[in-house]
């Protein structure tokens, strides 16, 4: 997903869609994660996520085209870092909703055992 097949007659639920699905896999949360903090190079991708080459490139074509992430080479080197600072931001709110749910699941599960036990 680039700027240019945005199209302009989408509606934006669409778009955001498609951006959600590109997000959609643990492997490329688990990228996004190490990229979050700075610049990286493939060769530290590959040993921080354990991936084959092969299986780490499609899921960074895949965040490339959604326009999450961006690289330039250095030499023989690839490096890759998140493509705008809300990248970062969007990771932070999802961990902050999730942290939040799970609050509130486990003082659900704790009044139950509560109301149980008496």
């Amino acid at each position: 997903m680039t700027l240019g097949s945005l199209g302009v007659d989408r509606p934006l639920y669409e778009i955001k869609a498609e951006l959600f699905k590109a997000l959609g896999h643990p492997a490329r949360i688990r990228i996004l994660e190490l990229l979050a903090a700075d610049e990286v190079p493939v060769s530290s991708l590959l040993t921080d996520t354990g991936m084959e080459p092969s299986h780490l490139s499609q899921h960074l074509a895949v965040l490339r085209r959604a326009g999450v992430v961006a690289s330039r080479r250095e030499g023989n080197a690839v490096y890759y870092r998140t493509a705008h600072p809300s990248v970062e931001t969007m990771l932070a709110a999802a961990r902050e909703f999730l942290v939040d749910a799970l609050s509130r699941t486990h003082s659900t599960l704790t009044a139950l055992q509560v109301a149980t036990t008496k």
